[in-house]
């Protein structure tokens, strides 16, 4: 058993030391761009938006004063409020830079006046020819529907842009911490595996499970129900901040309903940790991954680290149900 999400999982180290080897000087530059504007725009789809949820919750968390906001890239394009010629910066992030529903809000920024950057992994594609300025991760080609190369590359080129300009008292420690993950992903994709693989085996049978997280792991909860889990292993998901325990699931709490909590010691994991109490008082069938598990970095980088042993989790969930990881059904087939 051998399929490609396998192999783009391992390039994951690589692909980032090459990515901020070729791509910092144009990151600088886009936080220059952020430092000076009233706004910043992060826009995208899927496993893309993921990455945006992440950083604007780990930015605000560190009091800092970036003002940011979220669109997925229709939302953005029906925005009524966007004003020609803004002080804003409009960051698009895209793993083929040929999302319609992205590309249509980039060309509305473009019309409009307001600077456009892309993010995406293909030189060639629409978005890094259009956008006025581009940062290509640098993943090669990426086939496996889940995301995983193109995911850890785009996290990092939005922290690296907008930690920098950031007063978060810890940028210095974090922005190193972020230069060095390659390594720690190495230790991670070796450590891991192996765990993961057991609990797949244990929760293969189940139709759909509930991911919560709180700050900066939310995004990474959205990701894991939407593109992980129902593109991935084809099971149904449903991703919620973990506050938002006690509005809705707490109602469908119940002895075995199945339950993935990411936790990374957060001031919000207050609220983290009151849900997994509730969920083990009503012996839910869940699973906590907790940053102090797998390594000692800053905690607003919890994505980044906790991603990994969930790709595992995912990757054999997928083929405990004889489903190929990185295969897809509809995407890219169906026209929409």
């Amino acid at each position: 058993m051998n399929y490609k999400m396998y192999d783009e999982m391992m390039e994951q180290p690589e692909s980032l030391s090459k990515t901020f080897k070729s791509e910092l000087s144009k990151m600088e530059d886009v936080s220059k761009l952020v430092s000076d504007a009233d706004k910043v725009y992060l826009i995208g789809c899927g496993s893309s938006i993921s990455t945006c949820y992440s950083v604007r919750d780990a930015i605000r968390m560190s009091s800092t004063n970036i003002n940011i906001e979220v669109f997925t890239g229709y939302e953005f394009y029906y925005n009524k409020k966007l004003v020609e010629n803004e002080n804003s910066v409009a960051i698009f992030t895209s793993q083929s830079g040929e999302t319609a529903d992205t590309l249509a809000s980039l060309r509305r920024c473009n019309d409009l006046g307001i600077h456009t950057v892309s993010i995406s992994n293909e030189s060639e594609s629409s978005m890094t020819k259009e956008a006025i300025t581009s940062i290509i991760t640098r993943c090669e080609t990426e086939t496996a529907i889940l995301g995983t190369k193109t995911y850890i590359t785009q996290l990092a080129c939005l922290y690296q842009i907008l930690f920098a300009v950031s007063d978060y008292e810890n940028k210095t420690e974090l922005l190193a911490e972020l230069r060095d993950l390659p390594k720690t992903l190495e230790k991670l994709l070796e450590s891991t595996e192996y765990e993961n693989k057991a609990l797949a085996q244990e929760f293969k049978d189940e139709d759909i499970l509930y991911c919560l997280g709180s700050g900066p792991n939310f995004g990474l909860a959205y990701k894991l129900a939407m593109t992980m889990l129902m593109e991935g292993a084809i099971k149904h998901a449903c991703p919620l901040y973990a506050a938002e325990f006690r509005h809705g699931l707490i109602e469908r709490a119940e002895k075995d309903v199945p339950a993935i909590f990411l936790k990374s010691g957060i001031e919000s994991d207050e609220v983290t940790d009151k849900a997994i109490e509730f969920s083990k008082n009503l012996e839910l069938k869940y699973l906590v991954y907790d940053l102090d598990s797998y390594a000692g970095l800053d905690r607003l980088l919890s994505p980044f680290v906790l991603v990994i042993p969930l790709e595992w989790f995912v990757y054999y969930l997928a083929h405990f149900n004889g489903e190929d990881p990185g295969a897809t059904r509809h995407i890219g087939k169906v026209r929409y």
